[in-house]
């Protein structure tokens, strides 16, 4: 508890120095958190990354082996899974469907992500605006001391205004690391995803006559 209150008084510190506009930065960098804990939970959930056991029934379908692919295919935790079970069904289908269909599991796991872009471009002008009001209430602050000008007025009312910049640099800066991680993962999904669909629909070699046999009495028996 003692660790918790130190770090709540020196939020508190900083707000009453900074102001209201520290007061919405650090509201923003909390929601930042939140949100970026939420990917990672979510990309976590949906093994995002881990394709191990799809890249494995991938690879079987391409050699013709439909059954170890199904098998491989029921292992895998993939959220692409539901996908490339369409293709190997039914790839009468055809590569756009199935590409339409990635893409919309693609936009659920990238839900948020132009939040975090919001803020990472904006925090750094928030920060900036405060700065401004800083200054000139420094300004007016040593307009208001006439003759009795104290450097030390000025001096605390631009070291007060530029803690805003700071605080929107500390805000921005790890946004925009995280949703440059975020949206290259994503990248790299579709990359995935399209050479899954693709390679299943035009596999380099077909079924073999007993494999075939096998894999549609599974079909039908399953149907």
């Amino acid at each position: 508890m003692g660790i918790v209150n130190a770090i709540a008084e020196s939020f508190a510190q900083i707000a009453e120095t900074g102001g209201p506009v520290v007061v919405v930065l650090m509201a923003v960098a909390v929601l930042t958190l939140a949100v970026s804990i939420y990917k990672a939970w979510q990309f976590w959930r949906s093994a995002v990354g881990r394709h191990t056991a799809l890249s494995q029934a991938v690879a079987a379908w391409d050699q013709g082996d439909r059954a170890g692919a199904r098998t491989a295919l029921g292992r895998s935790k993939s959220y692409l899974v539901p996908v490339v079970d369409q293709a190997m069904s039914a790839p009468q289908t055809g590569a756009e469907r199935l590409q339409a269909e990635a893409e919309a599991q693609f936009a659920k796991l990238e839900t948020g992500f132009r939040l975090l872009d919001s803020v990472a471009q904006l925090a750094p002008l928030l920060g900036l605006f405060g700065t401004v009001l800083g200054m000139i209430e420094a300004f007016q602050a040593l307009q208001a001391a006439g003759s009795q000008v104290d450097p030390s007025i000025l001096a605390g009312g631009i070291w007060v205004a530029l803690l805003t910049t700071a605080v929107g640099l500390v805000v921005a800066m790890p946004t925009a690391v995280i949703l440059s991680w975020l949206e290259q993962r994503m990248e790299a999904e579709r990359v995935i995803a399209d050479k899954a669909i693709l390679t299943v629909l035009h596999p380099a070699a077909g079924p073999s006559p007993s494999q075939a046999s096998a894999y549609e009495g599974a079909v039908a028996a399953h149907g």
